[in-house]
């Protein structure tokens, strides 16, 4: 086997916990991970790995080879970026990493005209609203919404992340239009739940100061299934307006509230300050920034 692949593959058992959460990374078998890890052993006549029905320890000699795997592996991604940088146009794999509706809604159609752009790069987008570990999970760069902590990672800022309030035609001639926080109590106000456990809606100018209003009876985690039921009528959503801007234009959503809604949330392009700069990464930052920077 080989011993490269073998040593990628032990290393991504101790870093998963486990065979099957390697296999699944490598899209192999479980029985061929073992084979790779009994491979090693062979080859090093030493045991790595203690395993047991629920679980798997690394021996002390296991631990060391771990480090060393880790730092040679590291050392050969290292000298092939670098064999890349010196090509004289982008191409190579470039993992990028974006929070779901902003990639879906905004930037996945973007991201075909850099790859038209640039004929020999490949594009891996994982669109997740989790926070990715970008040197961790090999990631060249990430979409970040909200407040960025204080990292090492460089910052490029894009333009805000703006939120709209609409509703249906029909539903406002049934309901009336709000021209207030206030009025917002006699009305439908469709919950996000990544908002908390109730969906409540926060604006500006409450009259109360508390820049609270109580959710409607529809609440959901999603944000797509909120704007189907504000086009069937039955309440306001407030959501990106990346995800309404189609149903805006086309007249099927009706903006409120405009200038209660609170600032667009800041975006940035983030990427590792010492990741080479290879002419795939360079080409797709100054793309991005040309597109959606500020």
């Amino acid at each position: 086997m080989d011993k490269f692949v073998s040593m990628e593959i032990f290393v991504a058992v101790v870093e998963a916990g486990s065979l099957t959460a390697a296999a699944e990374r490598f899209d192999i078998s479980s029985a061929m991970v073992g084979k790779h890890i009994r491979s090693l052993e062979t080859r090093l006549a030493t045991r790595l790995l203690t395993r047991t029905t629920r679980k798997q320890n690394l021996t002390e000699i296991g631990r060391q080879y771990y480090a060393q795997c880790r730092q040679i592996l590291a050392d050969v991604k290292a000298a092939e970026s670098l064999a890349e940088a010196m090509a004289a146009a982008p191409r190579g794999v470039l993992k990028v990493t974006a929070p779901l509706t902003y990639g879906v809604e905004v930037f996945s159609a973007a991201m075909t005209d850099y790859l038209n752009a640039w004929p020999d790069v490949s594009l891996e987008l994982d669109l997740s609203n989790r926070v990715t570990d970008l040197v961790e999970e090999g990631f060249d760069a990430a979409i970040r919404i909200g407040r960025l902590p204080d990292s090492s990672f460089v910052a490029r800022p894009l333009r805000p992340y703006r939120m709209r309030a609409c509703a249906s035609p029909d539903y406002l001639m049934r309901a009336g239009t709000p021209r207030s926080p206030a009025d917002l109590a006699q009305h439908e106000c469709l919950g996000f739940l990544h908002w908390g456990r109730e969906g409540i809606w926060r604006l500006d100018g409450d009259p109360d100061d508390a820049n609270t209003l109580r959710a409607g009876r529809f609440r959901a985690n999603n944000g797509q299934a909120l704007k189907v039921a504000a086009l069937r009528g039955f309440g306001l959503v407030l959501q990106p307006e990346a995800l309404l801007a189609r149903e805006i234009e086309s007249g099927h959503l009706v903006p409120v509230l405009d200038e209660f809604l609170p600032d667009g949330a800041p975006v940035h392009l983030i990427y590792p300050r010492d990741r080479l700069a290879t002419p795939k990464l360079t080409s797709f930052i100054d793309f991005v920034m040309g597109r959606f920077g500020v």
